[in-house]
């Protein structure tokens, strides 16, 4: 399931708020409730569990609040909607990120032939410096 689909499901768990927006804007900033703040409860969520949710409050954990939500401002545009849609992309993002699990790294040796080549080249640098240094 992609973290799109997840998000999608992850819908009756978001609770949204609308606040002024901050910063300039004239009158417009002083009248409408634009800016979006999205709030997700990670501690009582029902789509993720076990390991998954582990690994959610780990990433997570210093952006949780007391209560261990999720907040998410939003006030880049200048209507709710967007800011709406800006909040979820972002959430999104974020939830993408959290989850990602890592490929674990397999250790290799490196081979003869790049060894005798990291050689090789070593030894032609040292003759060209040495040849450099040397009076003729």
């Amino acid at each position: 399931m992609s973290i799109h689909e997840r998000v999608s499901k992850l819908i009756p768990e978001i609770s949204f708020e609308f606040t002024r927006s901050r910063g300039a804007g004239g009158q417009h900033v002083n009248r409408t409730e634009s800016a979006v703040i999205l709030r997700w409860n990670l501690v009582e969520t029902q789509m993720f569990f076990g390991p998954e949710k582990d690994r959610l409050l780990l990433k997570l954990g210093s952006q949780l609040n007391k209560e261990g939500e999720l907040l998410i401002r939003a006030e880049n545009f200048r209507d709710q909607d967007s800011n709406r849609k800006e909040a979820l992309r972002r959430f999104e993002e974020i939830l993408e990120k959290a989850l990602f699990v890592p490929k674990k790294r397999i250790k290799t040796k490196p081979t003869k032939s790049s060894q005798r080549k990291r050689l090789d080249s070593k030894k032609k640098d040292s003759n060209k410096k040495r040849m450099r240094s040397e009076k003729w």
